[in-house]
């Protein structure tokens, strides 16, 4: 079992930064990709970043040049240091992890964290 505990959502006006951050705790040598993903009120959770053990990263095409996904594996943690936010930023935003099983990966949450960007 893996644990995810997040932290930093908040209200930001439009332009300004946040930085979220998740520590991993319990199975944490099982994870291979670690990565956020949020949630607006009626809208299907989305792919916001994902960064690999090798810190191979990914990112949605609306954060792309603004969002940057970094890890620490000695702290087992990832970080999302998000920029230039827009208002259709705002959702809840969740950390997830993600353990190698065979056949199907098995994904752990962190409980959510709002991040509010105003006009």
């Amino acid at each position: 079992q893996v644990q995810l505990v997040e932290s930093g959502g908040g209200l930001v006006q439009a332009g300004g930064s946040l930085r979220l951050s998740c520590v991993a705790s319990g199975s944490i040598f099982r994870i291979d990709t670690m990565g956020w993903y949020r949630q607006a009120p009626g809208k299907q959770r989305e792919l916001v970043a994902s960064a690999t053990r090798t810190s191979s990263t990914n990112y949605a095409d609306s954060v792309k040049g603004r969002f940057t996904i970094s890890r620490d594996n000695a702290k087992n943690a990832v970080y999302l240091q998000m920029n230039s936010l827009k208002p259709e930023d705002t959702a809840v935003y969740y950390c997830n992890a993600r353990v190698p099983v065979y056949p199907t990966p098995s994904d752990y949450w962190g409980q959510g964290t709002q991040v509010t960007v105003s006009s």
